[in-house]
């Protein structure tokens, strides 16, 4: 319960209980926090209050923001959740898969954008995000006037380090 006559700022409140959300593991790293928009409406503050709260969490380092995306729990650079990435990375994400398995040799043709705008129902610029990521991390290069192929594996990012199991007894 906000105590709206008190002396301290309603901002503060607010971020207290958000922050509190954060540290007990309600609001988990990479997790997005509360939205301006969300912040108003739960809380029945003005926009600026609504501002001020995601300050004063960023200034307690509990989140970041990355423009255009909202604001999450954690660092900048703080992995979000599979289901919480943003589309292009989910698709670059499953043509990465279907190249380290093998289904797309080296050297051999990923689906067109054509393809992969239809099979994912995206627009194409959406696809060509994907693309870019995929060709920035050493997925796929592309040809001009041919098409983008698969990287032979030494090109491939290096897999992510596996969290060791801990020793038996």
């Amino acid at each position: 319960m906000l105590d709206r006559d008190g002396h301290i700022p309603l901002y503060r409140q607010i971020a207290d209980i958000v922050g509190e959300r954060i540290l007990n593991g309600e609001l988990t790293p990479g997790e997005p926090v509360p939205s301006e928009t969300e912040l108003k409406r739960d809380f029945d503050v003005a926009q600026m209050t609504a501002r001020r709260v995601h300050r004063e969490l960023r200034d307690r380092q509990l989140i970041h923001t990355v423009p255009g995306e909202g604001s999450f729990v954690g660092a900048p650079g703080t992995p979000r959740p599979p289901y919480l990435a943003p589309l292009y990375r989910q698709i670059a994400d499953e043509v990465a898969a279907t190249i380290r398995s093998g289904e797309i040799g080296a050297n051999r043709p990923i689906p067109s954008e054509r393809t992969l705008m239809l099979e994912h129902g995206v627009a194409k610029a959406t696809i060509r995000q994907a693309i870019a990521l995929l060709r920035t991390e050493g997925w796929v290069f592309t040809v001009p006037y041919r098409g983008t192929f698969a990287s032979p594996p030494e090109h491939w990012p290096a897999p992510e380090p596996q969290s060791a199991a801990p020793p038996s007894p």
